[in-house]
Order: structure tokens, then C-alpha cells, then sequence
């Protein structure tokens, strides 16, 4: 017959580990970089905008570590992402009415990380981040202008 005791130790220890298994190292649930690309296309519009704006955010923050390790064509291809994913944020945005402020919000604070970015870089470097904060300042303004047309006269 199995004690009391045993059955408390073993009642708590299922408990506690029911509790912590979320925490436990191991395959994260995080989807990939590539797989976030991959749904862009299977979305709804109106979603796309927030999927793109997580995706340049990732890629932001890579394209930092990779700086930060030397591997610039690896972070020149990250910045790239950045970019591209976040205009395409910005277009469907626009088209679908959605996401709007949002997406705005979102660009401005990676134009202020670039901007924290770019003084830790070389000259060279802060050419091709210089040059990324300039199209992302113009997502935001095409955002802006959408969302504030200017009343005719």
C-alpha cells in the first residue's frame, strides 16, 4: 500500500512541474523569421500589417546582434528585412484602413533604435543604417499622410 507521505511528494512534484514545464528549456513556440515570412501571403490584409511590423522587429534586433558579432553581411541582410518588411507594413496598412497608428508607432521606435544602433558603428556602417532610418522615415510619413490628409482648399 503506498503511504500518505508518497502520495503528497508525488501530488506536489506533478504540480510543480506542471507549473514550471512552460518555463523548461527546449523547443521554443516562437515561430521563425521564415516562417512569419511565409504566412504574410496566407493572412488577411488587414492582418498583414501587424504580422510585417513583428517580423522587421526580429529582424531589427538581429541585425544588432550581428553588428555586435562582426557578421555584416549577415546584419546587411537583416537591415534589408527591416526595411522591406517594414514599407510592406506601412502599404498594407494604408490599403486596408488597419493598423495604421500602430504600425507608425512601431517605425518610429526602430528609427529611434537604428539612430542608438548606428553611434556604436563604424563610419561605413552607419552609411547603410543612415540610409535604412531615411526610407523608414518615409513609411512613416506616407502613414501619416493617410491618416492626416490635409483638407482641400
Amino acid at each position: 500500500m503506498v503511504s500518505l507521505r508518497f502520495r503528497r511528494v508525488t501530488a506536489l512534484g506533478l504540480a510543480l512541474w506542471a507549473l514550471l514545464a512552460p518555463y523548461a528549456p527546449g523547443k521554443s513556440k516562437e515561430p521563425t523569421v521564415e516562417e512569419l515570412k511565409a504566412r504574410v501571403v496566407t493572412v488577411s490584409v488587414a492582418d498583414r500589417p501587424a504580422l510585417c511590423i513583428h517580423i522587421s522587429e526580429r529582424q531589427l534586433d538581429a541585425a544588432g546582434k550581428f553588428y555586435e558579432a562582426g557578421e555584416d553581411q549577415n546584419a546587411q541582410t537583416a537591415l534589408a528585412d527591416v526595411v522591406a518588411y517594414s514599407q510592406s507594413a506601412g502599404e498594407y496598412a494604408i490599403q486596408s484602413r488597419k493598423r495604421e497608428k500602430q504600425s507608425e508607432i512601431a517605425i518610429r521606435k526602430m528609427v529611434r533604435k537604428l539612430d542608438d544602433l548606428k553611434h556604436t558603428l563604424t563610419h561605413d556602417e552607419q552609411g547603410q543604417i543612415q540610409n535604412a532610418m531615411d526610407r523608414l522615415q518615409r513609411v512613416r510619413d506616407d502613414l501619416l499622410a493617410a491618416m492626416f490628409p490635409k483638407a482641400g482648399k
